[in-house]
């Protein structure tokens, strides 16, 4: 018993020591999603700003693929060393909720890092539906139940509660037509086929200010830089109602606190940054800043909010 308390104690103290003298070499932040989707584009952005303040490269390495989990369970898998990452978001906390046997508990397996930005979904309808509020939208809706299509990238996807969680708390019915993506749902959006989508600023902003789409509201509790006349879907109709794109930075389960709090540390002075804002906001998304502890508590409430909207609107994966 005594040698096993001595070899854990300089265990400890090696640990700690190799800790200390984090990071000797590049880090690998993985990205569960596609390059140029959502989270792609900022965490390239942050990616960037990390390597010059830790004074090693941080490079991305895109695993895609069933919404994210196939990447997300590479990082829960990897050695809690500080060398591998996670950039995700949204969908993370949803997976468990859609996905019958994940390979990950997205809470658990994972140390969180930070909140790194935030932003909103957009409600956008085709102008072949002469609707131009939230209110108009519901009173069409309720006069044609079920009649109305709206697009999302997949069943399941954050785009689809988001829109059945909308569509829940308006008391209307809305009929879900699911993409393989997020490119072909816009493709429809803007060819007719479906009517209504909720989508980040990046992919609606251009076809907004050239009319080929019309914005309704915003998901968030305050109004868009990017479309300051556009109004919270709270405003304009749907009290209460709030959903946010969110993206974070997280580690494997284990990691050192040490390594934990200098990546939180280093994570908020970039993010301080005004180049790094500018450019954020250029991708859709606030700079959002939130301690380790803060995001764990955050991410356990988003966890508990969309299993109650899958359980109430029986989403499932494709």
């Amino acid at each position: 018993m005594m040698r096993l308390a001595l070899f854990i104690f300089f265990l400890s103290i090696a640990f700690n020591g190799w800790a200390q003298s984090w990071p000797s070499r590049p880090i690998r932040m993985v990205i569960p999603l596609s390059p140029g989707g959502f989270a792609d584009v900022p965490g390239r952005i942050l990616a960037a700003r990390l390597s010059s303040l830790l004074g090693y490269n941080v490079f991305v390495e895109n695993r895609p693929g069933a919404g994210g989990t196939i990447g997300a369970d590479f990082v829960a898998k990897s050695a809690p060393d500080g060398y591998t990452l996670l950039f995700t978001g949204t969908p993370h906390v949803i997976s468990a909720w859609v996905y019958k046997k994940l390979p990950y508990d997205p809470l658990k397996d994972f140390e969180p890092v930070a909140l790194v930005a935030s932003g909103p979904y957009v409600l956008v309808v085709n102008p072949q539906l002469p609707v131009h509020s939230i209110r108009e939208l519901i009173a069409a809706a309720k006069a044609q139940p079920g009649k109305i299509d709206y697009a999302s990238s997949g069943n399941g996807s954050a785009q689809h509660l988001v829109s059945a969680l909308f569509a829940s708390m308006a008391g209307i019915e809305l009929n879900h037509v699911p993409y393989k993506g997020s490119g072909p749902a816009m493709q429809d959006l803007l060819g007719g086929q479906v009517k209504v989508s909720f989508a980040g600023i990046p992919n609606v902003l251009p076809h907004v200010k050239a009319g080929r789409l019309r914005a309704l509201a915003v998901s968030t509790p305050q109004r868009s830089p990017d479309l300051p006349d556009v109004p919270t879907a709270a405003e304009a109709g749907v009290p209460g109602y709030q959903a946010t794109l969110w993206l974070n930075l997280a580690a494997p389960a284990g990691t050192p606190g040490e390594i934990v709090q200098r990546l939180y540390a280093e994570t908020a002075k970039a993010l301080q940054d005004a180049e790094l804002q500018q450019n954020f906001r250029a991708a859709g998304v606030e700079a959002s800043p939130m301690s380790p502890q803060e995001l764990a508590g955050f991410m356990r409430g988003e966890f508990e909010k969309w299993g109650r909207v899958v359980r109430d609107t029986g989403a499932t994966v494709n």
